[in-house]
């Protein structure tokens, strides 16, 4: 069977590798070209436009980002409908509105051409292990025709209906992750804040009622704080706000879908829509003014003991030269201390009493430059140790350093170094 694929995006290309691993002829077109290079070094064939996947191929796929891109895709100027012929059989694997599934069906049946509408449950690890779960609409004898395609790629295809009856499915069961996400995260937010250790607290949701997939997916990134895209926060939204044209239409009322869209809006507000869904944690984490991290036996050995941060900062320095006019430069150094009132700074660069310095933590530390005044300086072995008042410093700000210098000894790989 030769393969035509379109969307190799966080879902798209693995699920193409896995065609190509179960020996499949596989010809891809995506529209950032650049995307295509690892699936053609593993033996696929790159097109310049979408008409061409259609020529020459059996089975047309699509993974894409929404109703947008598929119907430019599947039915614009250049889509592959101009190049399809009876017989062939488009399958899309997007999560988009059944209207727009029932469209293109429409649209392909005039040419005798089969679609199925057929998105997948599972995030990018399924995908890369070839364990997705499709919910496909439309004729069943196509569906049938293709079973071998999807086993190629998942572990079960499951029947809906005619056609627009796998986005709906998809749409509904997206609402129930949702959900099962923010309540997940909710009740991680009340441990949390109760002074309980959130990796403890995870495992006893997982080995209880309230356990999920959910819980199982999402808890280690969260108290890990690695937001990186498995299923991207705005494509959540994307699926609740279509969920709710759905229910809309139906005149259904959803106070729980209302909820968790009102509350991804909010995340995405908040500039976390290209991470993980996951990230609409550091909302919660916001309103309680602590973070959700796995804690690290270290930090508070370090506090009681006193001993040294060496946290790299970048720190620029600003000193008054006359009325209306300062001078500024950019130097290096450490933190060395933390203190209620403010931090100890580390730096072979001399400066002066009451001069301000603005502080930048490295990027991952998330948090804003921070001003702060010189009130002390100590001579330490050659270079300098800086006592420095902090100006300005809201609550939320201080307790993400604190938690930040939790995570230090992860993020930087010397764990062992400072619990020793």
């Amino acid at each position: 069977m030769r393969v035509g694929f379109i969307g190799l995006g966080t879902m798209g290309k693995p699920m193409v590798i896995n065609l190509l691993n179960k020996g499949y002829s596989v010809k891809v077109y995506n529209r950032t070209a650049d995307k295509t290079a690892e699936v053609v070094a593993l033996g696929a064939v790159a097109v310049s436009s979408a008409v061409e996947v259609a020529q020459e191929t059996d089975v047309i796929m699509t993974m894409l980002k929404d109703d947008a891109a598929v119907l430019e895709v599947i039915l614009g100027t250049t889509g592959i409908i101009h190049g399809l012929s009876a017989g062939q059989t488009v399958i899309d694997c997007s999560t988009i509105s059944p209207d727009t599934s029932r469209q293109i069906h429409e649209a392909l049946l005039e040419r005798a051409v089969d679609f199925l509408d057929a998105p997948v449950t599972g995030s990018k690890p399924a995908a890369e292990n070839g364990t997705l779960a499709f919910m496909a609409g439309g004729r069943f004898a196509a569906l049938d025709k293709q079973r071998s395609l999807f086993e190629a790629i998942g572990t079960k295809v499951i029947y809906m209906g005619p056609s627009g009856s796998g986005s709906s499915a998809k749409l509904a069961h997206n609402t129930i992750a949702a959900v099962n996400l923010l309540g997940f995260i909710e009740g991680l937010t009340i441990a949390t804040k109760a002074g309980l250790d959130p990796e403890r607290f995870i495992e006893a949701v997982l080995a209880g009622g309230a356990s999920s997939k959910q819980a199982e997916s999402k808890g280690s990134k969260i108290i890990n704080r690695d937001f990186s895209s498995q299923f991207s926060l705005q494509l959540m939204l994307k699926d609740l706000l279509l969920a709710g044209e759905l229910s809309n239409s139906y005149q259904l009322p959803l106070p729980l879908q209302k909820a968790a869209t009102n509350l991804f809006q909010i995340g995405l507000s908040k500039g976390f829509g290209d991470q993980d869904m996951s990230a609409i944690v550091q909302c919660y984490e916001e309103w309680m003014q602590t973070l959700v991290v796995k804690q690290a036996s270290g930090y508070e050995r370090r506090k009681n003991t006193r001993l040294h941060i060496d946290i790299p900062l970048i720190l620029s320095v600003h000193q008054w030269e006359q009325e209306g006019s300062f001078t500024g430069q950019t130097i290096e150094g450490k933190l060395y201390d933390l203190s209620e009132s403010g931090m100890q700074i580390v730096s072979s660069f001399p400066l002066s009493m009451d001069m301000f310095v603005v502080i930048h933590f490295p990027k991952e530390a998330d948090l804003p430059p921070i001003t702060a005044r010189v009130i002390r300086i100590d001579n330490d072995n050659g270079s300098f140790r800086y006592g420095c008042m902090l100006s300005g410093l809201a609550p939320y700000v201080r307790l993400k350093i604190e938690d930040y210098i939790a995570i230090y000894p992860y993020i930087s790989g010397d764990y062992e170094s400072t619990t020793q």
